[in-house]
């Protein structure tokens, strides 16, 4: 950012990456939520990292209570939330402790300066001020600003307490970022003017320090220059839309699609909670809540309702998951639908809450006990979690099976755009269940799917019994030894079937080659990105990213050995990995990181250039 520039003049950027971090009692999530709408308003594609402390309340100025958001905006397809910030805004000497390493040199540090006091920087860990030593503005392009002395200013003829003026100055923040990417701020005066619509001395305090930031970016000297980043042109309605919110609207409208009621049973965790609490707004489309006491009374309430003819659907975190093993094993045996959607979070144990991981793979796929197979799917993207709940209650629904749905703090606390589909491109779900009149066998099985087929309880003439017990076909208890061993193989097979139904694989790039990257869940982003910039370079590097992990794709294996080298990036230490070796016996090279992160695209796009340097 050359000084020599006219302060009234713009730069045109493809894309740009900004961070918010702060005290997590600063607002952070907010105002970057609030930078994102904005984003996404003036035509901006987008992806989010929400990033925030495991703490309920972690002590006030320490680097355990950080809280941090950070986004990616630009005209082109925007596919994560950016590997580095171009701009960081930090409230306090914590958060520019535990966040200036990812900031590349040169980048614009936006520091309040208010902050630094003799009593944050101690707590942050600080022998000195580190804005005293002139180093930081010689590493990076620094705007050091006394948010709340502007912000008193700005509200000194208010009668706000103090400490209530003080809480605007995340505001102030955001005003002074949204005139720097020339961010309109209507959208977000608008949105003080609901948010606190009973409070009016509120709406006008954050109006005022909104405004008080902004003006600040057109006023000071020490920033000489904005940024322009243009929107997407391809036309649409779009809206934003997280992981979480995304599911939850899949599942409405698979129950729409199905003619059937959804029924949520569930217990908070993070990072699930927003399913149970975003489905509870929907009760006018036939969607019923149940926070329960535990998760094994959710469960119990999500099978209940698919025995009874709904769709019955339960949402949890691994240690959720881990308590009710038993309840998905008995939804297995007895053959019912039940979407079971696992959000997952740094393990094991409490583990990481807040953070991101994909290491319940395994669990998902082997952590029953019995012969027990379960479908799995892993939606990629936030968006992609609608047509990934769709899906689920598809194949829950035809085959008569609980499908395990795994996404993850990334998806599910992340955001982009969502284009919305047309609801004539949304095919109607086909359910047979048994009429009364019919001669009903509890497991008698369709020839080609294998699956048994529902009566719906109450119905006259089709009374039957099912349960955690082995049955024969006509549903009596059963302890024979060549029955046991033939259902089970039966109840397997039936979710191999599955496959039968799957459309071909899709390959980003050559069909074949000397280098197939291999994903699955929220790697997405990062694998499709960092491959698209190594086959603009000439690079032989294709990639698939997997939807469904049990079972897998039927032309997978001919897919991969196709290729020279199989790379498969992963949140875990090689699950999927595992899975590929055994089943395929193809010698795959795993690529992990277990840090509660996500992958950046250069570290992908490293590796890329690694294998085929050999």
């Amino acid at each position: 950012m050359s000084a020599s520039v006219d302060a009234q003049e713009s730069i045109e950027l493809d894309a740009a990456v900004v961070r918010f971090a702060g005290d997590s009692g600063d607002g952070m999530q907010v105002v970057g939520e609030l930078f994102t709408q904005s984003s996404a308003r003036v035509g901006n594609d987008i992806s989010t990292f929400p990033n925030f402390p495991a703490e309920i309340r972690a002590p006030k100025g320490t680097i355990a209570g950080v809280s941090g958001f950070q986004l990616q905006f630009g005209g082109g397809r925007i596919m994560t939330a950016g590997d580095a910030p171009d701009a960081m805004v930090a409230m306090n000497p914590a958060a520019l402790k535990s966040n200036i390493d990812d900031l590349p040199l040169k980048s614009m540090l936006v520091v309040n300066q208010s902050a630094f006091t003799e009593l944050n920087l101690k707590k942050a860990g600080y022998e000195s001020d580190p804005l005293s030593t002139g180093e930081l503005a010689e590493k990076y392009n620094l705007v050091v600003i006394e948010m709340d002395r502007f912000t008193l200013e700005a509200l000194k003829n208010t009668e706000l307490k103090t400490t209530d003026k003080n809480r605007c100055r995340n505001f102030f923040a955001l005003g002074f970022m949204m005139w720097t990417y020339n961010r309109p701020i209507d959208f977000v005066e608008s949105w003080i003017a609901t948010k606190w619509a009973k409070l009016p001395g509120v709406v006008d305090a954050n109006t005022k320090v909104l405004n008080a930031g902004y003006n600040f970016g057109e006023t000071t000297e020490q920033i000489s220059t904005s940024y322009k980043v243009p929107g997407i042109t391809e036309p649409g309605v779009y809206r934003k839309v997280s992981g979480n919110e995304a599911m939850s609207l899949g599942l409405i409208a698979a129950g729409m699609l199905a003619d059937r009621g959804i029924v949520m049973g569930g217990y908070p965790i993070t990072p699930a909670s927003p399913v149970l609490e975003t489905l509870a707004k929907y009760k006018n489309y036939g969607v019923k809540t149940v926070q329960a006491e535990d998760e094994l009374a959710a469960i119990g309430i999500a099978i209940g309702a698919s025995y009874a003819g709904q769709i019955g659907v339960t949402c949890t975190s691994g240690p959720g998951i881990s308590i009710i093993g038993e309840m998905i094993s008995l939804a297995f045996i007895t053959e019912l639908p039940l979407l079971i959607l696992n959000i997952q979070r740094g393990g094991p144990s409490t583990g990481l809450p807040t953070k991101t991981e994909q290491a319940d793979l395994n669990q998902a796929l082997h952590g029953l006990h019995g012969e027990t197979s379960i479908p799995v799917l892993a939606a990629r993207s936030p968006a992609d979690c609608f047509d990934t709940a769709i899906e689920a209650a598809r194949i829950a629904l035809k085959f008569n099976t609980p499908v395990y749905v795994l996404s993850d703090g990334l998806i599910g606390m992340g955001a982009e755009p969502w284009k919305l589909p047309s609801v004539d491109s949304l095919e109607a779900i086909e359910i047979v269940t048994a009429k009364e009149g019919d001669d009903y066998v509890a497991y008698a099985r369709d020839p080609e799917t294998l699956a048994r087929k529902l009566a719906i309880p109450g119905t006259p003439g089709l009374e039957h019994c099912i349960g955690g017990l082995e049955k024969n076909e006509a549903g009596e208890v059963c302890y024979d030894p060549a029955n046991h061993e033939e259902m089970s193989r039966l109840r397997c097979e039936k979710v191999q079937r599955i496959a039968n139904t799957f459309k071909p694989t899709d390959i980003l790039g050559n069909k074949k080659g000397s280098l197939l990257i291999l994903g699955w869940g929220s790697t997405y982003g990062a694998i499709t990105t960092a491959v698209k910039q190594a086959q603009g370079e000439g690079l032989d590097v294709s990639a698939v990213h997997l939807r469904h992990i049990n079972p897998l794709p039927n032309d997978l294996e001919e897919i991969l050995k196709r290729f020279d080298k199989v790379l498969v990036p992963e949140m875990n230490f090689g699950q999927l990995s595992d899975l590929i070796r055994s089943k395929y016996l193809i010698d795959c090279i795993s690529f992990n990181i277990l840090q509660g992160r996500p992958f950046t695209v250069k570290e992908i796009h490293s590796k890329i250039n690694e294998l085929l340097k050999d």
